[in-house]
């Protein structure tokens, strides 16, 4: 790698990976871009070759991909996959502090041959929303939380998941929120999520141990949606890597291990003015906003079409069952962790509402952007929200959809929210999650071999 083409990409990476680099050659660049599932997807290159060029092609193929490898090819107008142009934003550029060399990952921005953004690429999905916020003078701001759970190996998918093995030699307890000791139990994992961290520039505002047996909850600052989606995509991917290292699996399925609380992707939303720099949701006296109801009230009208986006596959809906932790009610309140939108005690320049629906199997970039999708809906049309809920909503009739193949539906229905997805991909996810959807109703579970074998 010739010295000026070393220095030319040194001043385009950001601090972190400058400091990263110091004294060091950059053996490998991963170049990467999330698919549909949140999967990252991409090439990998020497750091002399990636120093040289500027962009690369992916087909556009893996957007029309389902989970389990098949394609959704009706979705294009004939099969050929054609190229896409990715481009790296370098502001993304990141260490991978676990591999064995010197690597850098960096997301790359995703147009077609035209030079217009790839519809269905989950970043630019998201892009798109936050564009139309701006485009009224308003710049959203999102703190995400992150529940997963610590499992222990498994290989054989015929068998139940189990909870970690501690250091003291017992598997991890359920029902042991907040406490320090059963974080503690997988102290190896967790050191190893705050350096890698710290490595690649990753804040974290918090660990702590939730309800279910090795299950964590990671929170992180709030800030730019994009920005936001990109670090929680590198979390994903660092997490487990992690707890590879200590003979352990991350899972951030939503509902992994059957009678424990299945892991959500809660999501704290604030909208700022760009001119005034202060949070529309209060006003200049610390009083709620007309606004911020009207937020509310477009995501009460609009969440059940985006649930195919916040609860992406059939596992997901496991999750929406009541006493569980999760919310199966489209119900606001203040301070009431039973609602599917609670608006949390804060000052009012932190006034915000936060969408519990989410599961944590989403695509960061897609969960983030179907919810701010549905406030923004709100905004334009000026939605009232129902009365605040005061009581326990657990014991309310569900207000979302029970099944992925019900949620789709209500998708396909609801033409306002897909013109701010982008009807283009909403066609396509559609079909990819149609494809997966059809592809499960295949396969018969041990449930229905036990009870339905003999006795129907």
């Amino acid at each position: 790698m010739s010295s000026e083409s070393v220095a030319r990409l040194l001043d385009q990476l950001p601090e972190v990976a400058r400091a990263y680099l110091e004294g060091r050659a950059i053996d490998e660049v991963e170049c990467i871009v999330a698919d549909l599932a949140g999967i990252a997807r991409g090439k990998a290159m020497p750091g002399g070759k990636f120093a040289r060029q500027s962009h690369f092609y992916l087909p556009n193929s893996i957007f029309f991909q389902t989970i389990t490898g098949d394609w959704a090819d009706e979705v294009a107008d004939g099969f050929t996959e054609p190229d896409m142009i990715l481009t790296p934003d370098y502001t993304t550029a990141t260490p991978a502090p676990w591999t064995a060399d010197t690597t850098l990952q960096v997301i790359h921005d995703i147009k077609d041959q035209k030079g217009n953004p790839v519809p269905y690429a989950p970043r630019n999905v998201l892009k798109r929303v936050v564009d139309l916020y701006n485009a009224r003078g308003l710049q959203p701001i999102v703190a995400p939380e992150m529940e997963f759970y610590l499992v222990a190996p498994n290989t054989d998918p015929a068998r139940e998941i189990e909870p970690p093995m501690g250091r003291s030699g017992r598997r991890a307890a359920a029902r042991q929120a907040y406490s320090m000791s059963a974080v503690d139990e997988y102290g190896k994992v967790i050191d190893d999520i705050y350096d890698y961290a710290e490595a690649m520039g990753l804040e974290i505002d918090g660990i702590l141990q939730e309800g279910g047996a090795g299950q964590i909850e990671l929170n992180l600052r709030h800030g730019d949606p994009v920005r936001l989606a990109d670090e929680m995509f590198f979390f994903k991917r660092m997490i487990r890597e992690a707890a590879l290292r200590h003979d352990c699996y991350a899972t951030f399925m939503a509902k992994p291990i059957e009678g424990e609380p299945g892991s959500a992707m809660h999501i704290h939303h604030s909208v700022i003015d760009i001119a005034t720099g202060e949070n529309i949701f209060s006003t200049p006296e610390g009083a709620e906003t007309p606004v911020f109801l009207h937020f509310i009230g477009g995501m009460q009208r609009n969440l059940p079409a985006v649930i195919p986006l916040l609860a992406p596959y059939v596992n997901s809906y496991r999750r929406y069952v009541p006493d569980f932790a999760a919310p199966i009610n489209l119900e606001w309140g203040r301070d009431n962790r039973t609602t599917g939108l609670r608006v949390p005690v804060s000052e009012p320049a932190a006034r915000r509402i936060e969408n519990r629906l989410p599961g944590m199997d989403c695509n960061p970039y897609l969960g983030i952007a179907a919810s701010l999708a549905c406030g923004l809906v709100g905004l334009i049309e000026e939605t009232d929200p129902s009365d605040p809920y005061t009581g326990d909503a657990y014991q309310l009739e569900s207000g979302v959809p029970r099944g992925l193949g019900d949620a789709l539906g209500l998708l396909s229905a609801n033409g306002t929210i897909q013109q701010v997805l982008g009807e283009e991909f909403c066609r396509v996810y559609s079909a990819v999650k149609e494809l997966e959807y059809n592809e499960f109703l295949q396969v018969i579970s041990p449930w229905e071999r036990e009870h339905l074998l003999l006795n129907v």
